[in-house]
């Protein structure tokens, strides 16, 4: 794994905007970053691949015993969402895709930081953008990278679970946000699902039919929602969600919340102790760890996340909105600087399979919003 620097290309942003990424420069700070790639050999595209595979083969086991062991009061789901979790697992509607966000160094066993489970972005930039950054630059390398593919197979295979006969697709007011969705649905249409896009606030209730509609009272059997599961449920009209959760198709579904609570990080611990793609993690407090990172169960983008380094020295803490749910407690990971960088490998999961990945860096050990993606390639 090697970090490797050089020019842009000329008139680059152009280029990416003509693929919709046009939110590559934010707040006048650079978020497509091709002034430098990563660069992997075949060895570690597998080791990365593979251990995306088993850990997501072990967050199956680890929300089968959420539901067994009744440990839902350890993520703070409220009780009343609990049976349309355990219904919709043991239904198994159509799910979608994921991220698991890994540390890598090339060197080390990659370590699960989180799984963004619900809503994962940077999608478009690591399905299409990276890819057509290679064909430009490096012809003869190649890329962990066949999300587009997994993603209009995964479509293929959902279509005739679909309720009605359009697929809605719901996000807030957000570039990102937008071109992730248009994105989503391009690929859905391609493979032959009828479409359409609705911001959430647009989203509407009917107190007769008991149902949710669309601008034109329509109503809304299927969605795709960018949007929490935790947000869901507290809005407005979370109670009528839950009490008409069976008339509507949910993608992601329901039970997502499971795996993109940052409390499935001690579950996964105390089920698998000293797994070698673990952190060891806890909840309540850090326990014999001397180095750790405290973070809420359900914190984004980098939010309210405490490093604490040796002799209780606080490396880094970030302020935000969340924390009320409680934390959990995670061992430092084995972080590695490439030219004063802090890389994420953000590995994509379709259809339950690793199917490419992701580089978000950033030169604080925290992720955040202004966190820049970087394309990579492998040499075969």
């Amino acid at each position: 794994m090697i970090r490797r620097q050089h020019p842009p290309r000329t008139n680059w942003q152009a280029k990416v905007e003509q693929l919709g990424l046009v939110y590559h420069t934010v707040d006048g700070h650079t978020y497509w970053d091709e002034s430098a790639h990563y660069e992997f050999t075949p060895n570690e595209i597998d080791v990365l691949e593979n251990a995306t595979n088993e850990l997501q083969e072990m967050c199956i086991k680890a929300a089968q015993h959420i539901i067994d062991a009744n440990r839902f009061s350890n993520l703070a789901i409220p009780v009343d969402v609990e049976p349309l979790i355990i219904k919709a697992w043991n239904a198994e509607p159509p799910s979608l895709y994921g991220r698991f966000d890994l540390a890598y160094d090339g060197i080390h066993p990659p370590k699960l930081l989180e799984y963004n489970a619900d809503t994962p972005t940077s999608l478009l930039e690591s399905a299409v953008v990276q890819w057509f950054w290679m064909q430009e630059l490096f012809p003869e390398a190649d890329q962990f990278n066949s999300i587009h593919e997994k993603l209009l197979a995964k479509y293929q295979d959902i279509e005739p679970h679909l309720e009605g006969a359009v697929l809605y697709f719901a996000h807030v007011e957000d570039n990102e946000d937008w071109m992730t969705i248009a994105y989503l649905r391009d690929a859905a249409e391609q493979a032959g699902i009828r479409t359409s896009g609705i911001l959430m606030h647009e989203i509407g209730w009917d107190s007769d039919r008991r149902c949710f509609t669309d601008m034109q009272e329509e109503e809304i059997r299927s969605i795709f929602k960018l949007y929490p599961w935790e947000w869901l449920i507290r809005e407005k009209f979370g109670r009528e969600l839950i009490d008409s959760h069976d008339r509507m198709q949910w993608i992601e579904p329901v039970w997502k919340m499971l795996w993109s609570n940052k409390g499935i990080l001690p579950i996964l611990w105390e089920l698998y102790p000293g797994h070698p793609n673990l952190l060891e993690a806890r909840f309540g407090d850090p326990g014999t760890m001397t180095e750790y990172v405290r973070k809420p169960l359900l914190s984004r983008e980098g939010a309210n996340i405490k490093v604490v380094g040796r002799y209780g020295v606080v490396k880094e803490d970030t302020q935000g909105d969340y924390g009320d749910e409680g934390y959990i407690y995670q061992a430092l990971a084995p972080l590695r600087r490439f030219d004063s960088n802090y890389p994420v490998i953000g590995s994509w999961v379709i259809d339950g399979s690793a199917c490419g990945i992701g580089i978000r860096e950033s030169p604080t050990m925290v992720t955040d919003n202004r966190s820049r993606f970087i394309p990579h390639i492998f040499r075969p």
